[in-house]
């Protein structure tokens, strides 16, 4: 079985034994590299590449580990995260942090697989300090990846192939999304294990600001890109055509006024709205749910609207995301992003929809699909 076979059938496999790790796997291409800078597997977000020889001395089962030892580094950030880190010993602060979750959810490891038991459970930036003060760490791994001149190249050759920071960040909030949908999946298969659970829970609850984050997600829907929109029925002609989409969106914005959001959270909530829309230019369409979507619903803000709602708004009822689902499928539109403000203790949806969902969270309720930001301010 040639390398790129046995790549195939150990993501296959993945699939089907570890649903959560081959739905991560399967979002990277595989790309053959050379071995003068990928001696084993390496990933920068976007692809998966290989040394073929590498793969050639695996069997499937230990194949497996590489591709989930990498789809775990993207899920994780580790592309996003490492900052003005040192490149080589960032890559091994990674794998000693992956490797104790792969192996505990019963993988076979490489035989290059790098393990330490006083770093199970932590993370690669509570464990790269660690590496960097011991000397001995650091001389062991220098050792393993080669003399400084080949590791330097090596560096070098890497770098031409990492994203620029613009790129990063946007890839990042799509693995962030894709690591909450992967998990969902496998839970709802009853094939998620509970050190994973705990993982995915711990990287999905967001210690940076949650306007900040809010701003991200937003400020990447907006980048230019190709639109598949259907023109409208009166022009006679069925065809989708693909145009080119300016820094303009469709928003829908969801607030849960069920009772247990206070108005002043409401306000705020609504003033970064207001905030952001000036940066991003989006239309918006709000309602306000809580069992049933209020009366007054929705209000409607071109892009050179003022996002503001001076009206008391009213509420207190049971909670129900589906008359916000139930209305966009109802209209003739697909939004860019839903964004819905909750404290998602309600009921939602049987399944995801075909559009982004945001959710901005109060509390520690979990939600079933979409990007969570929690609201830790």
């Amino acid at each position: 079985m040639d390398a790129s076979t046995k790549m195939a059938a150990a993501r296959t496999r993945l699939i089907l034994d570890k649903p959560f790790l081959g739905a991560l796997a399967l979002r990277l291409p595989l790309v053959e590299a050379e071995a003068s800078w990928c001696q084993s597997t390496w990933s920068n977000g976007e692809s998966l590449y290989y040394n073929r020889t590498y793969i050639d001395s695996l069997d499937v089962e230990q194949t497996q580990f590489a591709l989930s030892r990498e789809a775990m580094h993207c899920a994780l950030l580790h592309f996003y995260r490492r900052g003005n880190r040192a490149r080589g010993l960032w890559e091994t602060a990674c794998d000693y942090a992956v490797n104790p979750l792969l192996i505990a959810d019963g993988l076979t490891p490489t035989p290059d697989t790098v393990y330490l038991p006083e770093f199970n459970g932590m993370t690669a930036d509570e464990i790269y300090p660690l590496l960097q003060d011991n000397e001995l760490q650091q001389e062991q791994s220098q050792d393993e990846r080669g003399d400084n001149n080949s590791e330097q190249q090596q560096s070098e050759q890497r770098s031409a192939h990492s994203l620029s920071q613009a790129e990063a960040e946007m890839l990042a909030i799509k693995w962030q999304q894709r690591l909450a949908s992967a998990a969902q999946q496998a839970l709802q298969a009853g094939k998620l294990s509970a050190e994973m659970a705990r993982v995915v829970d711990f990287f999905l609850q967001p210690k940076l600001p949650w306007r900040s984050l809010l701003a991200q997600h937003l400020s990447a829907t907006a980048r230019n890109d190709y639109s598949y929109t259907r023109p409208s029925s009166r022009r006679g002609d069925p065809a989708v055509f693909p145009g080119l989409r300016g820094e303009e969106i469709d928003l829908v914005v969801a607030v849960d006024i069920s009772g247990s959001i206070r108005e002043t959270e409401i306000e705020r909530f609504f003033s970064e709205i207001n905030a952001i829309k000036g940066q991003i230019r989006a239309r918006i369409a709000l309602l306000c749910c809580d069992a049933v979507i209020g009366d007054r619903f929705p209000v409607f803000f071109e892009a050179w609207d003022e996002f503001k709602f001076e009206t008391r708004v009213q509420g207190g009822g049971g909670t129900d995301f589906r008359p916000v689902f139930r209305w966009i499928d109802q209209q003739d539109m697909k939004p860019d992003t839903l964004v819905y403000f909750t404290d998602a203790c309600g009921e939602f949806p049987d399944c995801a929809p075909s559009y982004p969902t945001l959710w901005l969270v109060k509390g520690k309720q979990q939600v079933p699909f979409g990007a969570r930001i929690q609201l830790n301010d």
